[in-house]
């Protein structure tokens, strides 16, 4: 199992912190602008990055990710070119751990073999593939699991204590607690309600519990991060890039920079999660 993720999470634990897990769709809006986003994010206080892989039909998406798979899709980008910028990104960093996220289309028609190889030389981390269930662990998640890649689950508001354990079952790296349901980014959960299903998870297994959907700000981080191990912030993010970009969807010269200090606010939130509980 590749040590990134475990080394990173432990080093938070030690630290009091929560993570602050970013995603950014690989190749948005262009490929070069794409990488010089996901190199600024550690920088700029991300722990954790997630890499979406564009697919033509992201029926778990939102408007807003689901456009930016769009524009990444109409620039060129493929799952061959996503995994190139994890190996270009890896020259500058070995230490924050990448997560691939997005749908098993992409890599089916690549190979899972070959998938899972590239994406291990690569510096893949750990996949989150939202739409194979656990049922079908051996189509990827075996595989992943074998040759030591995270393969991440999301468990969420309508995950029964029931369910939960078949969720959990062959789960690593850390849980993805999508805490709400609906289309993705469009309202905040109720942070109450957070707590306790964290708590409840976290009855179930000794792994990180991350919690996502709908986080905006770096108060909204502060308040989740209070309760979880880690903060997703996806379709704010985003939403930041297209909003620099030009009427042709190009990137402008505010674009990396846009994002970069929206990150450094979102981790000045989740920095404080603890401090606030303490206090």
């Amino acid at each position: 199992m590749t040590a990134r993720m475990d080394t990173r999470f432990a080093d938070l634990k030690a630290a009091g912190r929560p993570a602050l897990v970013t995603y950014i769709m690989g190749g948005d809006p262009d490929y070069e602008t794409s990488l010089a986003i996901m190199k600024a994010l550690p920088a700029a206080g991300a722990d954790v990055i997630e890499l979406g892989m564009p697919f033509s039909d992201p029926m778990a998406d939102g408007p807003a990710i689901q456009a930016a798979g769009l524009r990444a899709l109409k620039g060129g980008q493929t799952l061959k070119k996503t995994l190139q910028m994890a190996r270009d990104f890896r020259r500058g960093d070995d230490e924050t751990p990448i997560v691939m996220m997005g749908y098993y289309n992409p890599i089916y028609i690549y190979g899972v073999e070959r998938f899972v190889k590239d994406a291990l030389e690569a510096g893949i981390d750990g996949l989150i593939v939202v739409d194979l269930p656990p049922e079908m662990d051996e189509e990827l998640c075996l595989p992943a699991l074998k040759a030591g890649i995270n393969f991440i689950r999301l468990a969420t508001p309508t995950t029964d204590e029931k369910r939960l354990p078949t969720v959990l079952r062959n789960t690593s790296g850390f849980v993805y607690y999508v805490s709400m349901t609906g289309i993705p980014g469009s309202a905040l959960a109720d942070t109450g309600k957070v707590a306790a299903a964290v708590a409840r998870i976290k009855q179930h297994t000794p792994l990180p519990v991350c919690v996502g959907f709908g986080v905006k700000t770096a108060e909204q981080a502060r308040v989740i991060g209070a309760s979880a191990d880690g903060v997703v912030v996806g379709t704010a993010i985003v939403n930041q890039i297209a909003n620099t970009l030009d009427a042709n969807a190009r990137a402008s010269a505010d674009t990396v920079e846009s994002v970069a200090t929206m990150v450094r606010g979102l981790a000045s939130g989740v920095r404080a999660a603890r401090a606030a509980t303490v206090a």
